[in-house]
């Protein structure tokens, strides 16, 4: 191969190399990497030859600082969107036993409610007929305790067998039960016994907000057999954060961990979450699980539906081994790192990163070792590498 001072010769891997950095040099570094204003002067840099697809030897490779793999104490962290939902256990719907149609709706969707508040007025023919049964059976009790006391007499003086008088107490027994029973559905529809009307109050079983309506003024209500709730009512001063976490960053998250939800209304505010429940289905569709955050929710900020970003964070510190950000190269859904082999040669090997630590330095997961040597400023090396 013939060299001068102002050409090299690359094999068909370098070109590729030159290629797909002019597109990232176009584009921005997206791994938010800091490299200096002053580029190096790439016009003095030489290659003389590359041995394989990631071995490289460079004239003059003193214009590119080394940097030491270090070792630093990193919390693990894993940044995701989420959305924030009511806590299931703080949810009650309201429903209502008895059948008819809905005559009044005092509450709509997003108010806010006492318990026992009436949401909502039910004609009920369901509710009628209950006052009708319990009628007929205070009516059955009364005509029965006249027999009872008929037949009681009759016995006294000889009259009647007592057969009879037995008889006589097992039906006043009997219509004395069918009166409780009777007042027991009246009661259980939502009837008054004081105030026999068809119509009934259905009220807030908590305080809350209406977070789900099912029910206008004229609606229609049915019975319990196939009808969604009339209302919704939840406790909104804790919530949950619904996140979606990838099937790949899975362990990284586990039950206990602190979290830090972000609001994008309220950007300067950070609520404080812990991990409560991890799924254990994946989305087919997505490849993602349900992780649930639970947290307090004051002044009521955090609203149902809000989308939100979480930061998971370790409960344990862990020790790393971490580079430079700059020594990092970002290149086909790959990270790169460039080694020192001796002399002019340096070598090109894949590594596995985690986050950009607070000071701007990477953590490397895998593929680099504490004490080795990586090349300070990989995309200005590259970039000086692939120039022809």
């Amino acid at each position: 191969m013939t060299k001068d001072n102002n050409t090299v010769h690359f094999r068909t891997c370098s070109v590729f190399l030159f290629t797909a950095l002019t597109a990232l040099l176009s584009t921005g570094c997206g791994r938010g990497s800091r490299v200096s204003a002053q580029a190096t002067d790439t016009s003095q840099v030489k290659v003389v030859e590359i041995r394989g697809d990631s071995q490289v030897e460079i004239e003059r490779p003193e214009q590119f600082p080394l940097v030491t793999v270090e070792q630093r104490h990193a919390v693990s962290e894993l940044r995701v969107t989420g959305v924030v939902a009511p806590d299931v256990a703080r949810s009650v719907p309201v429903l209502s036993l008895a059948g008819g149609r809905a005559t009044a709706v005092y509450s709509k969707l997003g108010d806010d409610v006492k318990k026992g508040q009436v949401l909502m007025l039910i004609n009920s023919p369901d509710v009628a007929q209950t006052f009708s049964d319990y009628q007929k059976a205070q009516a059955d009790e009364v005509l029965a305790q006249k027999e009872l006391t008929r037949s009681q007499e009759l016995y006294a003086k000889g009259a009647i067998a007592q057969r009879d008088l037995d008889a006589a107490q097992d039906a006043a027994r009997k219509t004395q039960l069918d009166v409780i029973a009777a007042a027991d559905r009246a009661r259980a529809l939502g009837g008054n016994l004081s105030d026999p009307s068809p119509i009934v109050a259905v009220g807030a079983p908590i305080s809350g907000t209406i977070v789900e309506q099912n029910v206008t003024s004229g609606t229609g209500v049915r019975s319990l057999d196939n009808s969604p709730n009339l209302f919704t009512v939840a406790d909104l001063s804790r919530v949950w954060v619904l996140c979606d976490v990838y099937e790949n960053d899975l362990p990284r998250v586990r039950l206990g961990d602190l979290a830090e939800v972000r609001l994008d209304a309220y950007p300067g505010k950070v609520f404080r979450a812990r991990v409560g429940n991890i799924s254990r289905v994946l989305d087919p569709a997505t490849r993602t699980a349900k992780v649930r955050l639970e947290l307090s929710n004051p002044g009521g900020l955090m609203r149902v539906g809000m989308f939100v970003t979480a930061t998971f964070r370790a409960q344990e510190v862990d020790s790393v081994p971490a580079v430079p950000a700059t020594a990092v190269l970002r290149l086909h859904d790959q990270d790169w790192v460039f080694v020192p082999e001796g002399g002019n040669v340096f070598r090109r090997i894949a590594v596995q990163t985690g986050p950009v630590l607070k000071d701007h330095w990477q953590e490397v997961l895998s593929g680099l070792a504490p004490g080795q040597q990586v090349v300070a400023n990989a995309l200005q090396f590259a970039s000086a590498a692939a120039m022809e």
